[in-house]
């Protein structure tokens, strides 16, 4: 028998006693068109991926717990869908005291019961205390070997925090020295006594207490008891659960004010935002200090140096929309740029812009001395001697251009980003938007298309507006469709225009005070050469915008500085 379970609290050794294997299910789910027809659209994302999973999995059984109404939710969902197939839901005690670890042990009997009744089998409890014993033992043992280098230390709270995030850590640097999220914890319990179930309740029930605990309260005292042993703190939340909503934002001032730094994660079960969440965990480290060759676990790479040759490196930041390079000597002189639109392959975008620049320096291949890539496509140049996150390499680059630069606006084809940087130009804090491209480049080209208007016409437009015109909602679809209710209605198309404008310069805005609103403001990326927006987002400041002469060159040119660094 294989038995899933969701919950740390599940006393899932009473069945591997029994001879049954059990796993923790960490489901990864391409969509959850099953999930929205059985339950509904938005439930828990982890409570629907389970249910995708287990659906369409191998499981024999399911033994769910009472953590929340979304797994109580499934749990109907799936007691009526497979009635052949062993799924319980137990019920778990609030409190953490004598009576309750009995009153435990009363339920996993009922439960054990429940399962004879199923399969016929029963629990042998000297058993189930020589496989914790062997647990036991197995844990103390335990010695995982430090990766070479200096790494930097993190630690994982929040709630349901995937292995993928945790191996993207590992290989980017980083070491999580705790994760006290509900999937985080080692299952080793210590048991003394005859009473050996009640014993092994009591020890389940003693663990780190999650939200639905009445000891919830204290959670904040153990994780500042341990906050000293790591560089940051990674926050993991799921999508449309809001239980940790509260303890996010009461943590989030009590490090502000100790100078601990804290990325909050939001995943959903789904490798769709694969790639986004790698960038922001990969910024966070780098941020920290882990991407740092010769200091952490990021391999080092070599400059090429010509004999008698300066020194040259070329900064590739490959976007979704356009792919941007630069060169830089030794001295950090801009030597050449370009700036060409990414096709179906960034790749193939990517060799275009190494020749166009190299021509425009008149250098040749063998002239530079390293390549790094930035951006959206930067794992896929197979050219480059080391790639980094646009949040640092816009770091960079926006202090280049600009040393009294706190806060950047980066508007790219299909994400935004705010970043507040230290007067060193170091990255302090960053967000990014969601998966959807609302208020990005990719959003500005449907509406100028629907409007009949050149993307580059957009904002010039816009200018010449004469009436206030507002777009409620900054959905693609939905914006669209609002637009052409506006054109139906006989508004000017300036007006209209502007009216996006002001929906885009209203989310940027909220972006930025995320970070804090610190001035000097840059704004980067390729919408900084739309004056609509950049105008809208000045009134929305009250403040003016640095705007580069090529706002599109900054991801590049801090990729380059990057390399320069590394010499």
């Amino acid at each position: 028998m294989k038995i899933g379970f969701v919950c740390k609290y599940t006393p899932a050794e009473v069945f591997e006693a029994m001879g049954d294997m059990t796993g923790r299910i960490e489901p990864q789910v391409s969509d959850f068109n099953r999930a929205d027809t059985m339950m509904h659209p938005n439930v828990c994302s982890y409570a629907k991926a389970v249910l995708e999973e287990v659906m369409a999995g191998d499981w024999d059984g399911v033994v769910l717990t009472t953590c929340c109404d979304s797994i109580r939710r499934l749990y109907d969902v799936l007691k009526n869908a497979l009635p052949d197939k062993f799924i319980y839901l137990l019920d778990v005690p609030r409190k953490v005291n004598d009576f309750t670890a009995g009153l435990y042990a009363k339920r996993i009997r009922a439960m054990l019961n429940d399962y004879q009744a199923f399969c016929g089998k029963t629990l042998d409890e000297t058993e189930l205390s020589a496989l914790l014993e062997r647990q036991r033992k197995a844990a103390a043992m335990a010695d995982a070997p430090t990766a070479p280098g200096k790494r930097v230390k993190l630690g994982i709270l929040g709630a349901r925090c995937p292995q993928g995030v945790r191996d993207i850590l590992r290989e980017s640097g980083g070491e999580v020295v705790f994760d006290l999220t509900c999937t985080g914890l080692n299952r080793s319990f210590p048991v003394t006594g005859t009473e050996v179930l009640t014993g092994y309740a009591g020890a389940l029930l003693s663990q780190f207490p999650c939200m639905r605990m009445a000891d919830a309260v204290n959670r904040p005292r153990y994780w500042q008891q341990m906050e000293t042993e790591v560089d940051g703190i990674l926050y993991h939340t799921v999508q449309f659960c809001d239980n940790f909503s509260f303890e996010y934002s009461a943590l989030k001032a009590s490090l502000s004010n100790r100078d601990k730094p804290l990325l909050e994660l939001e995943t959903d079960c789904t490798p769709q935002a694969e790639g986004q969440i790698r960038t922001r965990l990969q910024a966070f480290l780098e941020a920290l200090g882990a991407a740092k060759p010769g200091e952490s676990g990021a391999a080092p790479i070599t400059i090429r140096k010509g004999t008698g040759k300066p020194m040259m490196i070329m900064g590739i930041d490959s976007g979704s929309t356009s792919t941007n390079a630069v060169i830089l000597d030794e001295n950090k002189r801009l030597l050449a740029h370009a700036v060409v639109r990414t096709g179906a392959k960034s790749g193939e975008s990517a060799q275009k812009i190494l020749e166009m620049v190299l021509e425009r320096a008149n250098l040749k291949r063998e002239d530079l001395s390293a390549i790094i890539s930035t951006g959206y496509g930067r794992v896929s140049i197979p050219f480059a001697d080391a790639n980094v996150t646009e949040i640092s390499c816009h770091g960079r680059g926006a202090h280049y251009f600009d040393p009294s630069v706190r806060t950047i606006l980066d508007i790219g084809g299909q994400d935004s980003k705010a970043i507040r940087l230290s007067e060193q130009g170091e990255v302090k804090d960053f967000v990014m938007n969601d998966k959807c491209a609302a208020g990005t480049g990719r959003f500005l080209e449907m509406m100028a298309r629907t409007l009949e208007l050149p993307i580059e016409e957009l904002g010039p437009v816009s200018l010449q507006w004469t009436e206030e015109v507002e777009i409620s909602s900054m959905c693609s679809v939905f914006a669209e469709s609002e637009v052409i209710s506006l054109i139906a209605r006989n508004k000017e198309k300036a007006d209209i225009a502007h009216g996006v404008h002001k929906a885009i310069a209203g989310r940027a805005y909220s972006l930025m005070r995320r970070v804090g609103l610190t001035p000097k403001y840059m704004m980067t990326g390729g919408v900084a050469k739309n004056p609509g927006v950049v105008k809208a987002v000045e009134e929305k400041l009250g403040d003016s915008l640095v705007i580069c002469p090529e706002p599109e060159i900054v991801g590049a040119v801090g990729a380059a500085l990057w390399g320069l660094e590394q010499a």
